[in-house]
């Protein structure tokens, strides 16, 4: 059922409420860019499709964000043809600025939006919103490269997708599978503080707005999705590239120093449904942290062993590796700290204890080089190193979550 911008400001209660009493209403933003070739038809489609097939109270907001083609006359024209069909203009350009003003200022209970192209299928639009309506999740992406996702696009734009996304959980630990999925939909309460810590306008909003929900503990559910690649996109892949890396930097930042946390609504404490359960200790996000303290311990791992066959050239095995490792130790430990565990209390402390798990890599891998048989040689010195090296991994990993950089996990 489609609603009028008036009809959708007086049905929304600021109150709480449960879904049986009312159903919660949905805002759906489209930013547009000299798009007046495409836009009259897509949002004719998808007007149709929500008017025929969508249970929910919707509407639609075009939002022009610099356009200097027919492309504002066209939305004008559309919000006039159109039941539940609104439109605004802004005098920036982005397509992060676009979403952010669009969901900011819209008076339904969930705000999402989607490319003005629809190379998204429209089918996976409920199973987006559903798990926000019910208040399960916080945000809902589409993804294409999750399982039962089914896309069509060239070789180039799918390794630097899966690379981008390789990068981003490797380097911060995400858990969500496509950042840049251009179908995305959020509970208006929750995602309006998070809002002010985006600071990208552009391509990179929808991967900063992920890292900060998840940084800040929002639950994030994935929707696998019929995706067909526009062959008439403007994205630059090399550009858009070379943003997002800037952005990450950025993000990672905000991060470390704290200015990446969001005073949010609270949620319900993480419980059993029956009182009488046994239940596990927290374990949080071990395995995505894992992943990104083994990419850093390979990097790491490496630079050490070159750095160890360099300064074993002029120096004995023990002087050497203590000098490796006092150059690899305040990087790594550093690398850790802001990708890997997120830590964003003081900085002292956690490096005064990562100095005790120095102490036990250089006993354990020089004590490995040492005993290592002369008959080896120096190839099968630096191995040794490395094997030992690579065997208290664990054992430091268990130490920095744990110990060096413990703390109150929500």
């Amino acid at each position: 059922m489609q609603v009028t911008s008036e009809e959708m400001r007086t049905a929304v209660v600021p109150e709480p409420r449960s879904v049986a009493s009312q159903m919660a209403s949905v805002d759906i933003a489209i930013p547009v860019l000299n798009e007046e070739r495409a836009l009259s038809g897509c949002v004719r489609t998808l007007h149709d499709f929500l008017r025929d097939s969508f249970p929910l109270p919707w509407r639609l907001t075009i939002v022009d964000n610099g356009s200097t083609d027919r492309t504002w006359e066209i939305a004008t024209e559309l919000s006039r043809d159109l039941d539940g069909v609104h439109a605004r203009r802004l005098g920036v350009r982005g397509k992060g600025a676009a979403v952010k003003a669009a969901w900011a200022d819209s008076p339904a209970d969930i705000v999402a939006y989607m490319d003005v192209d629809l190379s998204t299928g429209l089918g996976a639009l409920l199973p987006l919103i559903a798990p926000l309506a019910s208040g399960h999740s916080e945000l809902a992406i589409g993804t294409r490269l999750g399982n039962g996702a089914r896309i069509r696009r060239g070789l180039r734009r799918e390794a630097v997708s899966r690379c981008y996304n390789g990068l981003l959980r490797a380097g911060f630990g995400a858990r969500f599978s496509d950042a840049a999925c251009g179908f995305k939909a959020a509970r208006a309460e929750t995602v309006r503080p998070l809002l002010d810590r985006v600071g990208d306008d552009g391509w990179f909003f929808d991967t900063e707005l992920l890292l900060l929900a998840e940084h800040n503990g929002l639950r994030i559910h994935e929707v696998p999705v019929d995706w067909i690649e526009d062959t008439d996109s403007r994205v630059r892949v090399a550009g858009t590239s070379a943003h997002n890396l800037k952005g990450m930097v950025r993000t990672a930042r905000a991060m470390a120093s704290g200015a990446a946390r969001a005073d949010l609504p609270p949620r319900p404490e993480l419980r059993p449904a029956h009182p009488d359960a046994v239940v596990a200790p927290q374990r949080g996000a071990t395995l995505a942290r894992f992943a990104s303290f083994a990419v850093i311990g390979g990097l790491s791992t490496g630079v050490h062993a070159g750095l160890y066959a360099l300064l074993r050239t002029a120096w004995d095995p023990a002087a050497a590796n203590l000098a490796a490792l006092l150059l690899c130790a305040v990087a790594n430990t550093e690398a850790n700290r802001r990708w890997t565990f997120h830590h964003d209390g003081p900085r002292t402390v956690p490096h005064l204890r990562a100095v005790a798990l120095l102490v036990l890599t250089y006993l354990v891998t020089s004590g490995a080089v040492l005993m290592a048989p002369p008959a080896l040689g120096r190839a099968g010195e630096i191995a040794t190193l490395v094997a030992a090296a690579l065997l208290v991994t664990v054992l430091r990993f268990v130490a920095l979550d744990r110990w060096v950089f413990a703390r109150r996990r929500s």
